[in-house]
């Protein structure tokens, strides 16, 4: 058996030596350390700044149409449905525009013959937004429906 000089000057069995040094349990530790901060800390980060992103995304694509039929209002505000759909043909195909409206008053309402002279109009128009979570799916989806992360972003724009 070999032997190996400690610091008091004393000579322990290599065997001995390698049970006193500890220098490489902080390694087999890190190993731990590190996967634990991977599945509870960095993986629901990941998944709450994804969800943002797609958030913010929609949004922008959102006031992006707004700033696009600022310049293009409908011909006429009664009948602006043909002016819809080609106004909503020009939306980011990643967030189509749904629910276009011209909205009349200060009540909003859908523009008519009785309430076309209002002073104020408004644009009225809504998209989805769909998160995909991985592990914070129960806080970031609360609805019950056959897919719980899709939410829908309302928009409504004066233009007049």
């Amino acid at each position: 058996m070999s032997t190996v000089r400690a610091h008091g000057g004393k000579f322990l069995s290599r065997k001995a030596s390698f049970i006193r040094d500890q220098r490489g349990a902080v390694a087999l530790e890190m190993l731990i350390v590190y996967s634990m901060l991977m599945f509870s800390l960095f993986l629901p980060l990941a998944d709450v700044a994804i969800a943002g992103f797609r958030y913010i995304s929609a949004w922008e694509a959102l006031r992006g149409f707004g700033q696009y039929i600022q310049y293009d209002p409908p011909p006429d505000v009664t009948n602006a449905s043909s002016w819809a759909s080609t106004a909503s043909a020009k939306a980011d195909p990643r967030f189509p525009i749904s629910n276009l409206q011209v909205l009349c008053g200060d009540a909003k309402a859908v523009c008519s013959a009785a309430n076309v002279s209002a002073p104020v109009k408004y644009y009225s128009y809504t998209t989805t937004v769909t998160f995909a979570p991985m592990v914070v799916r129960s806080a970031l989806c609360t609805s019950s429906n056959a897919n719980p992360c899709t939410f829908t972003l309302r928009y409504t724009e004066r233009f007049q």
